[in-house]
């Protein structure tokens, strides 16, 4: 991107678009990786169906259903036996695959289960699906270019990190058609450029690449060992875990880091849904009106007074795993203030990295080389620090939070030489703050309330089917009375398993009822 400046001098800028959860970004940025300023992005067309974000719940009935079927089972037989015969770690990790929610395909195959419009069109030839990478890039090139990058395409569910391409296998166990999927190409593939219609004049698209490896790329992670932590609306810690994919047992997910011809970088990611999630409910119930208070709110108090939050409103994933898990407050008593609440919900923010950490640790067996922490929450000192001093390791956290934006910046600019090398890049990385552990038995300080705070996660899991049975019992108990009242019934057992059984007792009140009081 050039810019005339007086009739005389043309300088060159990378423009960089980051689309998340909660907001749009789009930097400018000079030859010294700074932010020259805001940049408009203008898009058209009409899709078939509104994006499905990563917390959407709409495909966990469909997830589980699959997880359950008699499909998957055989799978996983069928694949130990073959890693058994084997030894291939991808045999390995076939017979632990599991389908999840929050798989962006899954939630495409939820989407043609329920709406014909699209069936069809995709039957005719007529539809085609992609991330918001793959979207953003038909639109800019007004419908020309339908592709993504490996970086992307292994965050889906159904891309094989194995041989490099789309898994036909997984696809056709869940009816989906390979023909609308995008094609794969390399992160610093040459896309083709803007439409001249958007900007005034072509731009090159010469980067593609999904949020958190473009937050690993530009914190400089190129390193085997070197690890990111992006703590946003979830958070995402990844390891440089080389040129092989890593294969996991305890939920932690392989991804391909970027691909630059023949290199290809692998990483191993554990996430947690609900971080900057749990701080905003929190804002919204008035615990505070600022987020920059609540790090001065926590350390007001020396600690939660007994008080623990399991921030799990999308579940509770690795190492746990529990879709159904839901969140809570437990240990509350009338001593309790806003500033325990508070400290209670960044403490269980730190409780989960640790959880992640020591997973990723024990999975991966890599030596951690360096670690960094970028993302909104990241700003908060009380968090940074604690987990500093859980950790036992220095962290470091860059001036500014846009990671994923400048990752996809410095791809683009390697690709068409703006930059030379990705030392040039490690020059360049800037640090706001290195958090150091500042207190050697701070572990130990903590233990007992990780105790108490790993039981509270333990009792918030598998929650929804709990409480089913518990609102299903005191229904029971309810008509019961009620009816108690006007006519003597039997009595009858309320310990349900499910709605089934409740719709049979109340058939069966009602029958009752009506021999006994016939007129």
């Amino acid at each position: 991107m050039g810019t005339q400046r007086n009739g005389f001098k043309k300088e060159s800028y990378i423009l960089s678009v980051d689309v998340g959860t909660t907001s749009i970004r789009c930097h400018v940025y000079d030859k010294e990786a700074k932010v020259e300023g805001p940049a408009p992005l203008r898009r058209t067309g009409i899709p078939f169906h509104n994006f499905i974000t990563w917390q959407d719940r709409r495909a966990a009935e469909l997830a589980k259903s699959w997880n359950r079927s008699c499909t998957m089972k055989a799978v996983h037989g069928v694949m130990k036996v073959l890693y058994f015969l084997s030894r291939q770690k991808r045999c390995m990790a076939a017979s632990l695959i599991v389908f999840s929610h929050q798989h962006v395909t899954l939630r495409l195959v939820w989407v043609l289960d329920h709406y014909k419009q699209i069936r069809q069109a995709v039957s005719e030839g007529n539809c085609c699906f992609g991330t918001i990478d793959t979207w953003l890039l038909f639109k800019l090139t007004k419908g020309h270019v339908h592709a993504t990058d490996y970086s992307n395409a292994s965050a889906t569910g159904f891309f094989d990190t194995y041989q490099m391409c789309w898994s036909e296998f997984l696809c056709s166990m869940v009816s989906l058609p390979l023909s609308i999927l995008p094609t794969v190409e390399n992160t610093n593939h040459d896309f083709g450029s803007t439409d001249i219609s958007i900007f005034g004049e072509p731009i090159p698209i010469r980067s593609l690449m999904a949020d958190q490896q473009a937050a690993m790329f530009g914190e400089c992670c190129f390193d085997v060992g070197d690890v990111k932590i992006t703590m946003g609306t979830g958070t995402f810690m990844d390891i440089h875990t080389g040129c092989k994919p890593h294969t996991s047992i305890a939920g932690l997910y392989p991804l391909v880091g970027w691909k630059f011809g023949a290199e290809v970088v692998y990483l191993a990611e554990g996430n947690a849904a609900d971080t900057g999630t749990a701080i905003k409910w929190a804002q919204e119930l008035n615990l505070f009106e600022d987020v920059k208070e609540t790090s001065d709110l926590a350390d007001s108090v020396p600690d939660s007074d007994g008080v623990c939050f399991v921030p799990s409103f999308s579940g509770l994933q690795a190492p746990m795993n529990d879709p159904k898990a839901c969140a809570s407050f437990m240990g509350l008593k009338p001593s309790t203030t806003k500033c325990h609440l508070v400290r209670a919900i960044l403490e269980s923010i730190v409780f989960r990295n640790k959880q992640l950490y020591e997973t990723m640790l024990r999975e991966t067996q890599i030596p951690v080389t360096k670690i960094r922490v970028d993302g909104g929450v990241s700003s908060n000192d009380f968090v940074m620090q604690l987990t500093a001093d859980l950790f036992g390791r220095k962290v470091a956290r860059p001036d500014h939070c846009e990671m994923s934006c400048l990752g996809a910046a410095y791809v683009a600019g390697l690709a068409v030489g703006f930059w030379k090398s990705k030392e040039e890049l490690k020059k360049l990385q800037s640090t706001d703050k290195v958090f150091l552990p500042q207190r050697p038995r701070k572990d130990q300080d903590y233990h007992s309330l990780l105790h108490s705070w790993e039981r509270a996660l333990k009792r918030s899991m598998n929650c929804f089917q709990h409480g089913l049975k518990i609102i299903i019992s005191r229904f029971c108990e309810f008509l019961i009375r009620i009816t108690s009242s006007r006519t003597a019934l039997s009595e009858i057992d309320c310990d349900t398993t499910g709605p089934d059984d409740a719709n049979a007792w109340m058939v069966e009140a009602k029958s009752s009822r009506a021999e006994k009081n016939p007129a």
